[in-house]
């Protein structure tokens, strides 16, 4: 017979983040040119088991939880990982080629839902503002060089700064939670939370 505390799961947004973290940090390596382009397959296996289907288990959880954001948000960039594996592994094959205008438009949508996530962040936190912030940006860039506007490479350095973002917030939802206290601060926005937390940490 269960009870209410043997259905509640672990938090899996830092295990998401993570994920976007490492899968971003290798793909902009690349964009910004500071690696070899021919050395981007390994981006690939990333996309599809780290970025992609981990990210999309994470959102699925997320919906357990009862977190629109976190499931909305790791669904959609999981699914735009696999999407961005599949797309390279045809172009590779042989079997489908893009047009820069296609990738442009494909970037483009996921500009878009990247936008209004990020005026979401506004009642979240600091870290995950800034992560947005700096995603968006990412996309806009990216978006613009594919369509001929600017250099890619700008979005891959924007995108440098996303994995950073992520990485010290899937950092502080683990350290914070094992220690029981504010290892790494990310600036709660919603008051109400905030409160909680203190009173939490002073308990």
């Amino acid at each position: 017979m269960s009870n209410g505390s043997q259905n509640q799961i672990a938090d899996p947004g830092p295990l998401g983040l993570a994920a976007f973290a490492i899968t971003t940090l290798v793909l902009c390596t690349y964009n910004a040119g500071l690696l070899p382009a021919a050395g981007k397959g390994v981006v690939f296996m990333l996309a599809f088991w780290y970025g992609g289907i981990v990210q999309i288990l994470v959102g699925m959880w997320e919906i357990k939880k009862n977190n629109v954001f976190g499931a909305v948000a790791f669904t959609s960039y999981g699914a735009f990982w696999l999407a961005f594996g599949s797309m390279e592994v045809l172009v590779k094959a042989g079997v489908y080629s893009f047009s820069a205008v296609d990738v442009g438009i494909f970037l483009l949508g996921f500009s878009i839902f990247t936008f209004y996530m990020w005026l979401g962040t506004f009642k979240l936190n600091n870290a995950l503002l800034f992560t947005f912030t700096v995603l968006e940006l990412a996309f806009i860039f990216l978006t613009l060089g594919e369509f001929g506007l600017g250099t890619t490479a700008l979005g891959g350095w924007f995108g440098l700064a996303a994995a950073a973002g992520a990485f010290y917030t899937s950092a502080a939802g683990i350290l914070n939670t094992v220690y029981n206290k504010k290892v790494l601060p990310i600036g709660p926005r919603n008051m109400e939370k905030k409160q909680s937390w203190e009173r939490k940490a002073a308990a």
